[in-house]
């Protein structure tokens, strides 16, 4: 066979392995239109494994009969592993909600850091995520205010990534907002469950809401009080989120 017969052959395989077009259930003339892209992830959620390697976590993630998955793993030693196509629906976020968004796993990557939840995130894994997180945003161009935690859209089942987690490191690169703790001249005069709501946790808990507040913006963990100092931050970062624009989309 020539080259040119060879790579016709190629040509023919692989368009017949490619996927038929998902199309509706009754009989419709297909005519491609050149006009589309594929959706775009308008959120990243971050987790923690829970496991003290990455084999388990691995085969967890792989298993058909967990039905668990993630885009990507990010292991201790800063090596990636991508799991799911982005442009793919992963099954990582479970029963959620941030703001009005109630599907993330449809609306986001997933990315999950092999770690036990009572560790350090260590630094080649850190540079490792801050690189994916770089080259993630560049491509979407997914806005600050959505880089965000297992814990925070899913605040009364799930608490990774753990107090540990160096978010004001990210924050500082652009991937997510961050307040220093600030002093109030005055207390907080306004709502805190409204406070938290507005920055766009689900308060149907208001407690578990609070947790995963604390647990992201002020490093404690499992506190549900939301102190003068945890409460001028609050306020701090919804004036911040209101202030900061997604950053345009591409095409029409």
């Amino acid at each position: 066979m020539t080259a040119r017969g060879l790579l016709l052959a190629c040509g023919l395989l692989l368009a017949s392995c490619a996927s038929a077009p998902a199309r509706v259930g009754f009989p419709a003339r297909w005519v491609p239109s050149p006009s589309f892209d594929a959706r775009r992830p308008t959120f990243v959620v971050i987790h923690h494994t829970s496991n003290d390697a990455i084999e388990p976590a691995l085969a967890t993630l792989t298993d058909p009969a967990r039905q668990v998955s993630a885009h990507y793993v990010v292991e201790r030693d800063g090596s990636v592993y991508q799991l799911v196509d982005e442009r793919e629906r992963a099954w990582h976020a479970g029963r959620s909600r941030w703001g009005s968004d109630t599907d993330l796993n449809s609306s986001s990557i997933g990315i999950e850091l092999d770690n036990n939840g009572r560790e350090p995130f260590p630094e080649p894994q850190v540079v490792a995520l801050l690189a994916l997180l770089t080259d993630v945003q560049g491509r979407y161009r997914i806005p600050a205010t959505n880089f965000l935690g297992h814990g925070d859209i899913a605040p009364d089942r799930k608490v990774d990534p753990s107090a540990l987690f160096p978010w004001k490191r990210l924050a500082d690169r652009g991937f997510g907002l961050w307040c220093d703790a600030p002093t109030a001249d005055a207390p907080f005069g306004g709502d805190g469950v409204l406070a938290l709501q507005a920055l766009g946790y689900d308060v149907a808990n208001p407690d578990a809401a609070a947790r995963a507040f604390n647990r992201h913006f002020m490093a404690i963990e499992d506190d549900a009080t939301l102190s003068p100092q945890a409460l001028a931050t609050l306020d701090c970062l919804v004036r911040k989120a209101r202030a900061v624009s997604p950053l345009p989309a591409s095409g029409g």
